[in-house]
């Protein structure tokens, strides 16, 4: 049995899966807020009960919202930042008495995607978050690419290429750089991007609903999306060359992207083709956790 635990900013979820993926159980609780002990004992609880309730013990993976440095095997670059600095995994270790697994979250939904997914025939898969934030993972042959720096995939803190008119002012980075991605990508990014050119403060849904029934500023604004989006991605391809990019966050969930990302990528790819497929994540709001699970192969 493997269980998997999604540690979020606002919620711990947790999967029991069985050998071959079908899921024993799910639980979910909220996350203590800005406490690391309550959170490693909330964590603890969790797989304590899970393993309970079926009877049986399991191996356990943890997808966090950064990464453990390899040097120290502290957390860094994490959203929920009382992680940052704390021995994460070996606090775990000593509690539930075995080994425990970490990874980026971005990798696990890269992971979980590739092993029985939407990328479940790739040789190489980058999973995209387009979300609160923007991250990535890579899984080459059902494996995931940490890096010698634990931050494999992390193109959402590389500078939007091929910066344009209607791309200024760069907007300001929590990481303390300009123009990152993120800042226009996001979920805030695109309703930033959004207000910026209208005076109006829409969320990313409202937008896509509006620009459906036409309304023109709207869809100007998911054009721009786009357009940068595919800028973004082409870097990607020509580096990596995958074979499928899975994306997932909140804004997966706009159906125009699978079918304009292509043409939006192709003039910057260096190629008189792009063969990528764009495909939406199978496991959706699970591959999370499922990929935690699925760091014990």
């Amino acid at each position: 049995m493997r269980l998997g635990i999604d540690l979020g900013g606002t919620k711990i979820e947790i999967a029991a899966l069985a050998d071959d993926g079908r899921e024993l159980l799910r639980r979910r609780i909220a996350t203590p807020q800005g406490d690391y002990l309550a959170t490693v004992m909330a964590v603890a609880g969790l797989v304590e009960a899970a393993e309970d309730e079926l009877g049986q013990r399991g191996s356990v993976g943890i997808g966090i919202p950064g990464a453990e440095a390899r040097h120290s095997g502290l957390i860094k670059n994490a959203n929920s930042t009382c992680l940052i600095g704390q021995p994460l995994r070996r606090d775990l270790q000593a509690l539930l008495q075995r080994e425990v697994r970490l990874a980026n979250d971005a990798n696990c939904f890269a992971l979980s995607e590739a092993i029985d997914g939407s990328g479940r025939d790739a040789e190489v898969l980058f999973g995209v978050i387009l979300g609160t934030g923007v991250g990535g993972g890579i899984v080459v042959r059902q494996n995931v690419l940490v890096g010698a720096n634990a931050i494999a995939g992390e193109w959402g803190h590389n500078p939007l290429p091929g910066l344009r008119a209607d791309d200024q002012p760069m907007p300001a980075c929590y990481c303390g750089r300009h123009g990152c991605v993120e800042t226009y990508l996001s979920g805030p990014g695109l309703a930033a991007d959004h207000a910026r050119h209208t005076g109006e403060a829409l969320h990313a849904a409202s937008i896509e609903a509006r620009a459906a029934q036409g309304d023109s500023a709207c869809e100007a604004t998911l054009q721009r999306y786009e357009d940068r989006l595919g800028r973004a991605l082409a870097g990607v391809i020509n580096i990596l060359d995958p074979d499928v990019i899975v994306l997932g966050g909140g804004l997966s969930n706009m159906q125009r992207l699978y079918r304009n990302l292509p043409e939006r990528c192709a003039p910057y790819v260096f190629s008189d083709t792009v063969a990528t497929r764009f495909l939406p994540p199978m496991h959706g709001d699970s591959s999370g956790v499922r990929g935690a699970a699925w760091l014990w192969d």
